[in-house]
């Protein structure tokens, strides 16, 4: 069985944004990638919003991620 939650976080803040770049571990063993994105609502709460990305998805993931982000960065 493995370690259960959270093993490595990074959050990154921009503007009313945050970005947490969590990696964590279910009861199997099988490691994760979950991004967070939280952001003030218009009353004192917050917006949050999850992706999981999955061990054996992150190659294909980054090449896309990178791809999109060299888009934007060329337009």
């Amino acid at each position: 069985m493995g370690l259960r939650g959270e093993i490595f976080s990074e959050k990154a803040i921009s503007g009313k944004r945050t970005y947490f770049f969590n990696v964590k571990e279910n009861r199997h063993g099988d490691v994760f990638l979950n991004i967070v994105e939280s952001k003030k609502s218009n009353s004192q709460d917050f917006e949050r919003y999850s992706l999981i990305v999955f061990e054996e998805d992150l190659e294909v993931f980054v090449e896309g991620f990178k791809k999109a982000v060299k888009f934007i960065r060329e337009k």
